[in-house]
């Protein structure tokens, strides 16, 4: 065993995305293997975006070319879900990019680009579901004398310490969005969210028109979780974070320090909403006159019940952001 400490942010580069990473390693399960999206729970889910993929058409005139750009696309999932979900003169028209730094899972729809980065100049929808929150970033926590500290890991075993007092750039971050008092409670821990903000406006810069989104569980300045968030996660279950490879590692998102100017965040389950998922009940009569209709719909109330319950799903939060020239706004209620 080496006794190399390294900062968070460098241990879960490594970990999630170095040399046979638990993102990368070909012939793995993918992320659906580890824990359960919204995408995976209901394909209403993919409708919605498919709705929203529409809005976003008739906001920019229905060019001949549409944009659809799956950031963290994990095995192109939610891409397949929303071609086959969109009218087909829609997706006739939709150009589909999955982002994402794994190989190219064999059979996925040969509509479907498989690219490291995202593509610029484009017209259309960037879509980022649970990505930022597997973008890695370094924690600080105080020391007793209340001084903000990195904190370095071992990459083995996962044991940590403290290191070199936060400066610079990173202390800047989190005076303005995750501030912890100088000389107060030792032991208070952020996750420093300056790479995110930094990735989240690359990736909203490649859009010349349209809108993009990102989905993640996440807190406001007003209410950080004073000990941090950083986790991990193994075959659907929270393990202890360790940085070697055998795990997720992954932290909630200060979604308030990426948004843009324009920008608007809202719970999925207001989102979902607006866009026309809801998980009321259909009317007991159509059981009497379309038992299979009713079966179908009771199926769906109940998976629209998961994607937007309170305490679970429905707890995320979505940044909405108009990009480009052309600035299409936000979701909008549904009906509108």
């Amino acid at each position: 065993m080496t006794d190399e400490w390294q900062g968070w942010r460098e241990a879960a580069e490594q970990a999630l995305y170095g040399p046979d990473g638990f993102y990368v390693r070909p012939g793995g399960p993918g992320p659906s293997g580890h824990f359960r999206t919204s995408v995976h729970a209901s394909a209403l889910f993919a409708g919605a975006v498919a709705r929203l993929l529409g809005d976003v058409d008739e906001s920019l005139g229905r060019p001949r070319e549409l944009a659809l750009v799956d950031v963290g696309a994990g095995r192109g999932e939610l891409l397949s879900a929303v071609l086959a979900a969109a009218p087909q003169e829609l997706s006739a028209r939709v150009r589909a990019y999955a982002v994402e730094r794994a190989p190219r899972p064999p059979g996925l729809d040969h509509r479907i680009e498989w690219l490291a980065e995202p593509p610029s100049g484009v017209a259309g929808l960037l879509f980022a579901n649970e990505w930022l929150d597997n973008v890695p970033v370094d924690v600080a926590e105080t020391d007793a004398a209340g001084v903000a500290r990195y904190v370095l890991v071992r990459r083995e075993d996962g044991e940590e310490r403290l290191g070199d007092p936060v400066t610079g750039p990173d202390a800047d971050w989190l005076a303005r969005w995750w501030p912890l008092a100088p000389g107060g409670e030792p032991g208070l821990r952020a996750e420093i969210g300056r790479p995110r903000d930094a990735v989240w406006a690359a990736a909203v810069a490649t859009l010349d028109a349209g809108l993009a989104v990102a989905v993640d569980y996440a807190h406001e300045r007003t209410a950080r979780p004073p000990f941090g968030t950083l986790t991990g996660f193994r075959a659907g279950r929270e393990v202890r974070p360790v940085p070697d490879g055998t795990c997720d590692i992954t932290s909630h998102v200060a979604l308030d320090a990426c948004a843009l100017p324009g920008a608007e965040l809202l719970s999925q389950r207001e989102a979902l909403h607006r866009l026309g998922v809801t998980a009321a009940r259909p009317p007991l009569a159509l059981a009497s006159t379309d038992p299979a209709a009713y079966v179908r719909a009771l199926s769906g109330a109940g998976e629209a019940a998961e994607l937007t319950a309170r305490g679970g799903l429905g707890d995320f939060t979505w940044l909405t952001q108009p990009a480009g020239s052309s600035r299409p706004g936000g979701i909008r209620p549904s009906g509108v």
